[in-house]
């Protein structure tokens, strides 16, 4: 991977600002459910018990299908990142997408980082998160 500029290794506060702008667009989603169709809609009775669980949900379902088709979260895309392989010059999939929100949620495997700056999750799926422009 290049040192600068697109390719290189995406910086910690990026990361952290793209996964901020990811859990404001679920927690959105949402909201914009609860306010048409009330916390019934998603089976609470207040927006607390609702989105206590539905904002998560909402997180790593968006975070697993947009890694997994567009290599990007919508909170990486506007922030110039993505989610490449360092193994190869494939697509994430599917699975890598699923095994990095589960560790992504537990918040520890991306705390802890190596040399490189790639934290747990991403050495257990040989992924890093890189600049795009």
């Amino acid at each position: 991977m290049p040192r600068d500029g697109e390719g290189s290794m995406a910086a910690l506060g990026t990361r952290i600002a793209a996964l901020v702008v990811d859990w404001a667009f679920a927690y959105a989603f949402v909201g914009i459910i609860v306010a048409f169709g009330g916390p019934a809609a998603l089976g609470g009775e207040t927006f607390a018990a609702v989105t206590s669980w539905a904002v998560p949900v909402a997180w790593a379902v968006a975070g697993v299908v947009c890694v997994w088709l567009f290599a990007q979260t919508p909170g990486q895309a506007l922030l110039g990142i993505g989610t490449a392989r360092v193994d190869a010059d494939e697509r994430v999939g599917f699975i890598r997408s699923l095994v990095r929100v589960i560790f992504i949620f537990f918040l520890i495997p991306p705390l802890v980082q190596d040399e490189d700056g790639r934290g747990m999750h991403d050495r257990a799926t040989g992924t890093a998160l890189i600049r795009t422009r």
